[in-house]
């Protein structure tokens, strides 16, 4: 196939996918304007506090004041400390690109947070679901990657891609780094994993996509022979992991002078002020189940997720995004403090909306992913709603994280 037919079928699939992408943002602002007529007003809606919390005011609760904070004062250069010298929560937990984005968008348009936040947020969520809809579709075809797209934009935390959170802009740029990847643009992916580490800590486990990647490429070395341009710019994809990994706790050391100053921070929303790798998932599900069930249930979801990555129903993801649907996954396990949060992780899993789908496999029945895609999209908006209304809805004094 030519590039000019292919450009014109992208051209035509594109809009087609930014269209459905919006009409889901659509029912989801209809959920939140609902929601935001039972929100107590607080602080976090304005200063003043407003009388009435509507749809803007709604959108910046929660980690959207962090934001506001770093957007309209920057970060702090002394960590804030109690009688002990113990580090207080402060904003260098939250990563700089969607604020800068943010205050460049009040500086040009005079907006306010609230509203700028959240229209770049959605901008950039427009972003993430064309280059989403791009690289599944080189994979599943345009019906299947527009109907996965679709179910992923309906999902029960998706709420967070239109409001001031960062999710919409790590989102844009995990898929522009898979396609990147997926195409052989390693400086391209490089250049792209270096800014993520800028949105989200999730740099790491994209590394190891990384090294799926160029195990792909050396296995076609025979009949394609690797240059060495190509041998650079995949050493300079594999760095850019590692050095985006460590890149923001980096500047926090040298803006600060405390070379802990980011591990401190992000331990301070730690019971104990620690962060402890694995502990956490199992003490959260003893609580949630029991001491006997607790574990069990925790073996049955990480068997779920290994069991629908691995089975034939996931075959035509493709080996990066299967390693990308194990290895997110296995560093959540590692570095995340799970609870009512979790929900918002797992946007990143993508992938798993095909195979709930059932459009990854070898066999599909058009019919039967139509079906599917109604179920599963009611499904999500219901279970959004209810997201909204019982987590991203605070009930002052104090409430559940979303």
């Amino acid at each position: 196939m030519s590039r000019t037919t292919t450009a014109s079928r992208l051209g035509r699939f594109v809009p087609l996918v930014v269209l459905v992408y919006l009409a889901c943002r659509l029912v989801t602002a209809v959920v939140l304007s609902v929601v935001a007529e039972r929100q107590v007003p607080t602080g976090w809606n304005g200063d003043p506090v407003p009388a009435h919390v509507g749809y803007w005011s709604f959108t910046t609760q929660w980690d959207g004041q962090w934001y506001q904070q770093i957007a309209e004062q920057g970060y702090p250069r002394v960590l804030p400390t109690d009688g002990l010298g113990v580090v207080q929560q402060n904003a260098w937990a939250f990563y700089p690109l969607f604020p800068l984005l943010a205050r460049f968008a009040m500086e040009l348009s005079g907006a306010s947070f609230a509203v700028a936040g959240a229209v770049v947020a959605t901008v950039l969520g427009v972003v993430a679901a064309a280059a989403l809809a791009v690289l599944l579709r080189e994979r599943l075809g345009p019906l299947a990657a527009l109907l996965t797209v679709a179910v992923w934009a309906c999902g029960p935390a998706t709420a967070t891609l239109q409001v001031a959170y960062t999710e919409s802009a790590a989102m844009a740029l995990l898929a522009l780094v898979l396609l990147a990847l997926s195409r052989e643009r390693w400086w391209w992916a490089a250049l792209l994993a270096v800014l993520l580490g800028l949105t989200r800590p999730i740099a790491v486990p994209l590394g190891v996509v990384v090294l799926v990647a160029l195990w792909v490429r050396w296995r076609r070395r025979d009949r394609d022979p690797v240059t060495r341009s190509e041998a650079l710019g995949g050493l300079g994809a594999l760095v850019a992991c590692g050095v985006a990994g460590f890149l923001w706790p980096a500047l926090a050391w040298w803006v600060t002078g405390r070379r802990d100053a980011y591990e401190q921070t992000m331990g301070s929303w730690r019971s104990g002020h620690e962060i402890v790798p694995l502990r956490p998932w199992l003490d959260i599900s003893r609580y949630v189940a029991g001491e006997t069930w607790g574990p069990v249930w925790l073996t049955v979801l990480v068997v779920l997720v290994l069991v629908m990555t691995l089975g034939p129903w996931a075959t035509r993801l493709g080996p990066q995004l299967r390693a990308w649907s194990l290895a997110y996954p296995g560093y959540l396990f590692v570095v995340l403090d799970p609870f009512t949060s979790v929900f918002r992780y797992l946007i990143p899993l993508f992938p798993l909306c095909a195979v709930l789908l059932g459009v990854a496999g070898p066999r599909r029945h058009r019919g039967w992913t139509w079906a599917r895609a109604v179920v599963l999209v009611v499904a999500g908006v219901v279970a959004q709603w209810y997201w909204v209304d019982v987590l991203w809805r605070f009930v002052p004094p104090t409430d559940y994280p979303p």
